[in-house]
């Protein structure tokens, strides 16, 4: 019994490269597809919803409900055309994020990872992109935001196995940005006053093109 629950720990988990490091670039056209398929589109949480603005609580039951939400996860931002989804943007507090993203050399990295943390990054590492952002729960808005253009992040996967991720440019950025939405800060807390006032602007002043759930 022991050893058949072990082996189960491992069905479907993705294979590790030399340094340890997830391989999420094998079949990600195939894999994001049976995750949608299985799922049912949720709406997006928006900035204001309180849910957002907390720390999410810790992944600890690893079985068939989270393998729901990641799936429903999937869905959604296949839904709200995204890269890149965290639990709480679609009302579930849990530390989990979900990802569908290239890199900038044309990679498509898809998986999933749970309880997230950024790895610190020494001095040398901390090359800065300053290319645009924007978020599915501030849909239509986009600012500049320095980040670092290699991120790394370890957690666990949805059989509880540890894992580490690593990304470049446009997917490293998509790594910090889920990890933040889980300790509860959005891309535009990261902003100066004016440009976070720029960013709500242009969220009221445009519609979202995929479903959201209103702040009442």
């Amino acid at each position: 019994m022991a050893q058949q629950d072990t082996d189960q720990q491992h069905v479907g988990v993705l294979p590790v490269d030399d340094e340890g490091f997830v391989v999420d670039t094998e079949d990600p056209a195939e894999r994001e597809a049976a995750h949608r398929e299985r799922g049912t589109s949720r709406p997006i949480t928006v900035v204001g919803n309180p849910v957002l603005h907390k720390e999410c609580r810790d992944v600890t039951e690893f079985g068939d409900d989270l393998a729901r939400l990641v799936d429903d996860m999937f869905a959604s931002q296949h839904t709200a055309e995204g890269v890149g989804l965290a639990a709480n943007q679609v009302g579930v507090d849990l530390k989990v994020f979900v990802y569908d993203c290239p890199d900038d050399d044309g990679k498509r990295h898809v998986g999933a990872i749970c309880n997230p943390v950024l790895v610190e990054l020494p001095a040398e590492r901390r090359q800065l992109d300053e290319s645009n952002e924007g978020c599915l729960s501030v849909p239509t808005a986009y600012a500049p935001l320095a980040r670092p253009d290699y991120a790394e992040v370890t957690g666990q996967d949805v059989k509880g196995n540890p894992v580490r991720v690593r990304g470049t440019g446009y997917f490293a950025r998509c790594l910090q940005h889920e990890t933040d939405h889980l300790y509860g800060y959005l891309y535009i807390d990261r902003l100066s006053k004016r440009e976070r006032k720029d960013a709500l602007r242009q969220m009221a002043e445009n519609e979202p093109r995929y479903p959201v759930v209103a702040n009442d």
